[in-house]
């Protein structure tokens, strides 16, 4: 398993850029949500949005997957323009992947039979599907559990669960929605681990929100901290958490990463 240091670190080449925001805004009414932001993630690499709850983050995940168009700008994702791709489109064409924050799988089917539910849908391949369920069962250490109702999982279980539910299509992009939510300790550096270890076994990018800055800076390689619909800062943790506006905005004077 990968160690989580202080930071992840990483050597960076000059990448392709799988997602870019440009100009975009967004209003529920009269709230303004988004106002006129910019950014690019990079492929193969782990991006994490921090910010307090109704911010915005989870509205990007939404703007992301095609679930709600913008009030203005453009979604470029993997040199296309998505900006008026539906969400099927998006899944399918770009291999798009979401874990939600609340569920995600359904409660009264056992682990295993998740598996199969959703398999059946994105695995036309009886065979291929077989393999990957079995891999997958494997890999999050969940076989001793495959006959356990999801419902009587504990957090951290399900949460391995919903994320293997999202491998199930081989994503190019992993969208994960506050995933360090309500679990403990431990659970949170097991799922620290995961991710980075899924990033780098299977090259994809991996796209983190969350309002806990260090759980989420234990392990992306970029960040970006979002407040009252701005972007006020983008940039490695290491450098995020010395930069005057991020600290202004969201860390505080007191902020410590240990």
């Amino acid at each position: 398993m990968a160690i989580i240091k202080k930071f992840r670190i990483k050597s960076f080449k000059q990448k392709n850029f799988i997602i870019e925001f440009e100009n975009i805004s967004l209003s529920y009414g009269s709230r303004l949500i988004l106002d006129n932001i910019s950014f690019k993630i990079s492929e193969n690499t782990i991006f994490g949005m921090l910010g307090p709850n109704g911010v915005g983050k989870s509205t990007i995940f939404n703007l992301m997957t095609g679930l709600i168009p913008p009030k203005n700008g453009k979604i470029i994702i993997n040199n296309t323009d998505a900006t008026n791709y539906p969400v099927y489109m998006r899944t399918k064409k770009f291999k798009l992947s979401y874990c939600p924050q609340y569920g995600g799988y359904f409660n009264d089917l056992t682990l295993i039979d998740n598996l199969k539910a959703i398999s059946e849908i994105v695995i036309e391949n009886k065979k291929i599907r077989s393999d990957r369920i079995n891999f997958l069962l494997s890999r999050f250490e969940l076989e001793n559990l495959k006959d356990i109702k999801a419902k009587y999982l504990s957090g951290g279980q399900r949460r391995k669960l919903v994320i293997a539910l999202a491998l199930l299509a081989e994503p190019r992009v992993l969208l994960l929605d506050e995933p360090f939510a309500a679990l403990d300790v431990l659970t949170i550096k097991m799922l620290q681990e995961i991710i980075v270890n899924l990033q780098q076994e299977n090259r994809i990018t991996v796209i983190i929100c969350d309002h806990q800055a260090r759980d989420l800076l234990a392990c992306v390689d970029v960040a970006m901290i979002l407040s009252n619909g701005k972007i006020v800062a983008q940039d490695t943790p290491s450098n995020l958490v010395k930069n005057i506006n991020a600290k202004n905005a969201y860390f505080g004077d007191s902020f410590k990463f240990n």
